[in-house]
Parts: structure tokens; sequence; C-alpha cells
């Protein structure tokens, strides 16, 4: 009667199992089936050379002695600088309003290059203020009476369409963005999350660290975010820190600004002279202003970096790296500048778009409200204009996540049917009580034998 009892036992077991494994491969099937998208994300390449805002496609066309560089005005009009009557006409023509100057696209370069012969002088930067037809030379409180005097010397042999203006405050890299990142290096913010199709990164400024820092998203050094494997600086002013984990995670495609919440980002493209832009940092949270210049060039006291975006935005020590955006169109990270947001100021950024050209990743954008990818966001790209500066906003919101990975959701994640942990768990038990049963088994077989045969053994 026991032993009839015990192949039941065994029989349900071996039932139970196999029931188990069957089981467990449908809950892998259908997790596989319905694991969550591998986040969109946008390529992004341009030539050094290539113009940008909302009349690019003018400037290219006609030409680098025709022109002088484009701006958004006032009220949302792309205006583009010509040289000459008959590149005004087709301005027009385009769509777009002309406007009559001196000096070409060749001649700001050509003075951009004299700038950049002269001996450097740490606390001073140039850029092309496209408005005003002029190249813009600052210096900070830090530059000598007798260096300013041989920088204006330099600025006279070139004409009068460079101008020399003082500024008060010192440029300075603004190390110590959305969400926080801590290293020995000191303290930055991360910009934008992006990727090389296998692994995930933080696209931040160069000076943050060199490569091999390691950032921690808390003082204690306990929740690692990632590593700087790359970048450049000077020169440029960008670097990625790989994560920890390999992947960005849930909201990768979110900036945070603030009150835990935070704004899509569904493309990149580089900006424009007038535009609004936002941009978000750990230490003053999301401020706005307008782009005032660009192909700035800015000599800090760690190195010379140039090709950067100039506005009247304040940042301060903290919000390096951190993300400037419009309209959720990723425009820049932030590099450096003077002032700060109770005096206001000048700051720097670092085109997104040559960053990710030169690093050779994408950015990772938003899903829209549905899951899928979402449409992106109006760029100042034709020559049509843009929204006015007054009616810009930074983009369509959205919660925001941490930076790492919140380990008390492990369980839960473990649990959740949508996983292919729950089923890959019930097959393995399968498998193992399995196994327990057939081994039982065979130890039954051999006891008995041994039993019954005892008598004749020895």
């Amino acid at each position: 009667m026991r032993h009839a009892r015990r192949r039941v036992v065994r029989r349900v077991t071996r039932l139970a199992a196999v029931g188990g494994l069957l089981l467990g491969a449908t809950m892998v099937t259908r997790a596989v089936a319905s694991e969550p998208r591998v986040p969109e994300a946008v390529p992004f390449s341009t030539a050094e050379e290539t113009a940008v805002g909302p009349g690019a496609g003018l400037v290219a066309e006609l030409g680098t002695s025709r022109t002088a560089g484009s701006w958004i005005d006032a009220d949302g009009r792309t205006v583009v600088a010509v040289t000459d009557e008959e590149a005004a006409a087709e301005v027009r023509e385009a769509g777009a309003e002309p406007r009559m100057v001196r000096h070409s696209m060749d001649d700001f370069k050509s003075a951009a290059r004299t700038l950049g012969s002269a001996p450097r002088v740490p606390g001073t930067a140039w850029a092309m203020d496209y408005r005003s037809n002029q190249v813009v030379v600052r210096g900070d409180t830090t530059v000598s009476a007798d260096d300013w005097s041989e920088l204006t010397e330099v600025a006279d042999g070139m004409g009068d369409f460079v101008r020399m203006e003082r500024t008060g405050g010192t440029f300075t890299t603004r190390l110590n963005g959305a969400r926080p990142i801590l290293s020995t290096a000191g303290r930055c913010s991360a910009g934008f999350n992006v990727t090389d199709g296998e692994r995930d990164f933080i696209l931040t400024a160069g000076h943050c660290g060199p490569d091999g820092s390691v950032w921690f998203a808390d003082n204690g050094g306990r929740q690692e975010v990632g590593t700087t494997v790359g970048g450049s600086f000077p020169g440029d002013d960008y670097s990625l820190i790989e994560y920890a984990g390999g992947r960005a995670g849930e909201g990768a495609g979110v900036v945070a600004v603030g009150g835990g919440k935070g704004v899509r980002i569904t493309g990149v493209a580089d900006p424009a002279v007038g535009q609004r832009i936002f941009r978000s940092g750990s230490t003053s949270g999301l401020r706005d202003g307008e782009v005032t210049a660009l192909n700035a060039t800015v000599n800090y006291p760690e190195g010379t970096v140039s090709g950067l975006v100039e506005s009247n935005v304040c940042a301060e020590p903290g919000d390096s790296g951190g993300p400037m955006f419009s309209e959720g169109i990723a425009l820049g990270v932030t590099s450096g500048g003077s002032g700060d947001c109770r005096t206001g100021g000048t700051t720097y950024f670092q085109p997104v778009t040559k960053a990710l050209a030169q690093l050779d990743v994408r950015l990772i954008v938003a899903p829209g409200a549905d899951g899928g990818a979402a449409a992106p966001s109006p760029a100042p790209s034709d020559a049509g204009g843009a929204a006015a500066p007054d009616a810009a906003t930074p983009g369509s919101s959205a919660p925001v996540r941490g930076i790492v990975p919140d380990p008390s959701t492990l369980l839960s994640r473990l649990a959740d049917p949508r996983n292919v942990g729950p089923g890959l768990l019930v097959i393995g038990g399968s498998l193992v009580a399995l196994v327990a049963s057939r081994w039982i088994r065979a130890e039954q077989d051999r006891k008995a034998y041994r039993r019954h045969y005892s008598v004749t053994w020895g």
C-alpha cells in the first residue's frame, strides 16, 4: 500500500514538473514578445563648416562671400545677412527677409583666424554677432590692462567690424543639467542620454573629468552612475559617461527641469541666433534666455574651446554639462561663462550636433504618449523661420526618473509577468523537481533491491 502511494506521489511530481516547464516556456515567450522596444535614437552628423540656423540652406546656397549668417527676429521671421542685391532677391523669393551688410562670412572667418593666431589671453572670448555684423571680443576682470591693450591693437588692424567689450565676472568652466553627478574631479550635471546601439551613455561637458573618472549620484559614493570613456577638452567641450549597467533605463529621453518634472526630448538640431533657449542644471534649475552669437571661442584658464554657442541665459558652478534645449529639441550642453543667476551673465554651450558626430553616437529620444516614437518637435531648420522667441517653450512635459536604478524595484520587476525572469524561475524550479523525482525513484529502487537480495550478499 505504501509503495502504491509513493508511485502516485512520484507520478504527480513528474507531471507537475513537466507542466511547470510548459508554463515557464509560455511565460518566457510572452515576455519576449512584450519586451519594451529599444529606445528610439536620432542620428545627426554635421561638417565643421556647415552653416546653422533657420537660414542655413540659403546661406549654404548663396555662399560665404555673399552672406554673413542668419537669425530669428522678434516675430519669428528668418533674417539672412547678404552683401549684394542679387542675393537679397533670392532670399526674398525663398520667403525670408534679407538684411544688407558690409562684411561677409569670409570676413568673419578671417577675423577669427587672426584672433586665434594672436598670443592666448585667458579670460577673453570672441564670437560672430550676425545681427550687428560684427565680431565681438570680450575680456573679463582677470585680463590685465596691458593684455587688453595688445588685443585691441590686433583688433584695430582687422577693421571697424571688430567690437571690443569689457565684461564683469570671469570666464570659467562651470565645474562644481539636469541631474547632479559627482566624482573626485568635482560636481557636474548630466546632459542628454545617447547610445552607440549597444551601450548607453550620458553626454556631458568634457571639462568635467578626464577618461576614467568614476561618477556617482550621491555624496557617499554608493550609487555609481558610470565612468568617463571619451571626449574632448580643450578644443571642444564634450565627453561620454558610460552607464555602469550599460543601459540608461526608463525615461532615457527625458531631461529633468526640477520639482520631479521633466521635458521630453524628441530631436536634435543646431540653434539659431535670436532663438529662445532653455537650460537645466543641478545648481540653478531651469533658466531661459536667447542665443546671442555662434562660433564663439573662449579662452578658459584650462585651455581654449571654439565653435561654442553664446547666450544670455545664466548659469552657475555645478551646471556644467547640463542640457540646453527648446521645443523638445536638444541643442547643447553647458560649457562655461561669466556671471551668475543673481546678476546675469554670458553662458557658452557645446553644440550637441558636433559632439554626436565626433563621438559616433545617437541621441536617445522620448517615446510618445502611446509608447511609440514621439513626433519630433519643430526645429528652426527652414527658411520659413520658427516660433517667435516669446512663444517658444521647453517642450512637452513628462515625469523624470532617477539617474540610477532603484534597488527597491528589483523584486517588483522580477514579479512582473511581462518580464523574462519569472518564466525562467518557473523553468528552473521545474527542472530541479524533475531531476529530484528521478533521483528519489532511483534511490528507492536501489534500497528495495538491496533489502530483497541482502540475504545472498557476502
